[in-house]
């Protein structure tokens, strides 16, 4: 073993880099909390109220033109060269620009700090507020609704229902083991034994607050069995259920429907009824093919989750970052600014460095923070201009789908779009993850218009969207009686000139959501 030096070169992702990526890879929303969080770090950096940002705009392009393009490619691990330092002078950009006086400045925030204690004081906003406002107040803290969980709702008809305490410990264990789709996950004799753990935890209470001890035993098996059937009867209707087939039952038994049709196919032909045998239930059951039917379309109407409705539906909150709209016989592309913050180096700073009183420490720390802030402002103009460059070139390739729709799409790749930008393909990758689109045809993500493509007679090339589209097309219009197969489909699409395998035409049935054309077929 032995030491040795080596000269190379290596690719290192430096600390400004790394944040000039992360601004690029973050959406609208994320990009903002992002930007707040550095407004709280460096202290130089204060974001330009809305209406002196419009008027700046208004300034830069009195025509309502759309400013010079800035090369997306521009290298952003180079420093700022609009900061120039002279020994421990800085030298702004605005030489002519007035030194403000600092200690006047400070008097003035802690005169600003003083009257915001006075008038936000607890006293002041008693006095304040009048009895319309206390009402008002009052009726919005009141109309504040939280959501039930389905266990809170289970509990609250628990406690309601005339159980002794054996009883309603159980039913306890019982709603304790529901997941969110309302089935119980643990087995009858599970529950009844996970009774003795409890029962040895009341005897260890027991044993600290001074009382004689208990044996700890298993519940019956029977008592649980009981319990759960009378947890059974709470709404929603199929809560608590075991499987499937229980769960459709309870709904029946709770509607008084046990001597219809649809019961029988449950209880005795659940296996059948979830492959979709229709003759073999009907020769089960002896009835006819059209009246099995009728009876599974009723099924097809009851809860298979009867817990799905207590789960909190997930808010999903979408900006669009890029917005294209006709102008003509053309599509114009803007960016959302205004989800972008707009930032600039506060003049008192500015000031600091020209004053000589201050120490060279404070004079490095302030250039230090300017030098980050410019960094930053200058990395969410590169990240603007590069998200446009690429919305451009998208929107000039998918012409036919702004124009069309869908059917229209057309294959396009990052490495093509990254080739006409300047830019590697993984930036095109970053650009575009998690960014949305607003067009005619409403909001698309813009990874949704890179797809690959199939090969057609002409010669040209349909993208695997527009294929996908026209297959739910050929399925939408079938005949239930006789229902296509992915052969026949082929066949279709064949003489529409689009070469396909029929193992993809399968693929693209799945992620549709269609079933085979065996369990598609209507008697």
């Amino acid at each position: 073993m032995q030491l040795s030096q080596r000269l190379a070169q290596t690719l290192v992702l430096s600390p400004q880099l790394q944040q000039s990526l992360a601004l690029l890879q973050a959406p609208a929303l994320e990009l903002k909390a992002l930007v707040e969080q550095e407004l709280q770090q460096n202290p130089v950096l204060e974001e330009v109220p809305e209406q002196e940002a419009e008027q700046r705009e208004k300034d830069a392009d009195p025509e309502g033109g759309e400013a010079d393009d800035q090369p997306a490619t521009a290298d952003l691990a180079e420093p700022p060269d609009d900061v120039k330092f002279d020994g421990d002078t800085e030298k702004t950009s605005d030489p002519q620009e007035p030194a403000d006086d600092f200690q006047a400045e400070f008097e003035k925030l802690v005169q600003a700090d003083q009257d915001w204690r006075d008038n936000f004081s607890p006293s002041n906003i008693t006095s304040h507020n009048s009895p319309e406002d206390e009402e008002r107040r009052q009726f919005m803290f009141e109309s504040l609704t939280s959501v039930t969980s389905l266990a809170e709702h289970l509990l609250d008809q628990a406690r309601e229902a005339q159980l002794t305490r054996e009883q309603r410990d159980i039913a306890e264990m019982i709603i304790g083991n529901v997941d969110d789709h309302g089935y119980v996950t643990a087995t009858v004799e599970e529950i009844a034994a996970a009774s003795r753990g409890r029962q040895c935890l009341k005897e260890r209470w027991n044993f600290l607050a001074g009382k004689p001890p208990e044996a700890a035993i298993s519940l019956p098996v029977e008592k649980v069995r009981a319990v759960l059937k009378l947890v059974q009867t709470f709404d929603p209707p199929g809560i608590c259920a075991r499987d499937l087939r229980e769960c459709l039952l309870l709904q029946l038994e709770r509607d008084d429907r046990q001597d219809t049709l649809e019961y029988q196919i449950v209880r005795d032909f659940m296996e059948a009824l979830g492959r979709r045998r229709i003759p073999e239930i009907a020769r089960g059951t002896g009835q006819p093919v059209e009246e099995v039917q009728e009876a599974l379309m009723r099924v097809g109407r009851l809860d298979p989750r009867p817990g799905h409705s207590f789960l909190p539906e997930p808010e999903q909150y979408v900006a669009p970052e890029v917005f294209v709209h006709r102008s003509g016989d053309e599509f114009v592309v803007t960016t959302n600014e205004e989800q972008v913050p707009h930032l600039r180096i506060s003049n008192v700073y500015k000031d600091l460095m020209a004053q000589s009183e201050n120490s060279a420490e404070v004079k490095s720390y302030i250039r230090e923070k300017i030098r980050a802030g410019k960094y930053l402002i200058k990395s969410l103009h590169l990240r603007q201009q590069t998200i446009l460059n690429i919305a451009r070139e998208i929107v000039k390739r998918q012409h036919d789908f702004m124009e069309m729709g869908v059917a229209h799409l057309k294959p396009m790749t990052m490495v093509q779009v990254a080739e006409v930008v300047g830019v590697h393909e993984t930036t095109v990758s970053r650009a575009v993850s998690g960014k949305y689109m607003e067009t005619p045809h409403g909001v698309f993500e813009m990874k949704f218009f890179f797809t690959g493509g199939l090969a057609t007679a002409t010669g040209e090339n349909v993208s695997n969207t527009s294929v996908k589209d026209m297959i739910a097309e050929i399925f939408r219009g079938e005949n239930p009686s006789k229902p296509l197969s992915d052969q026949e489909v082929l066949k279709i699409l064949s003489e529409r000139g689009i070469t396909i395998a029929r193992r993809t035409i399968a693929k693209y049935r799945d992620e549709l959501g269609i079933l085979p054309s065996s369990q598609r077929r209507v008697y």
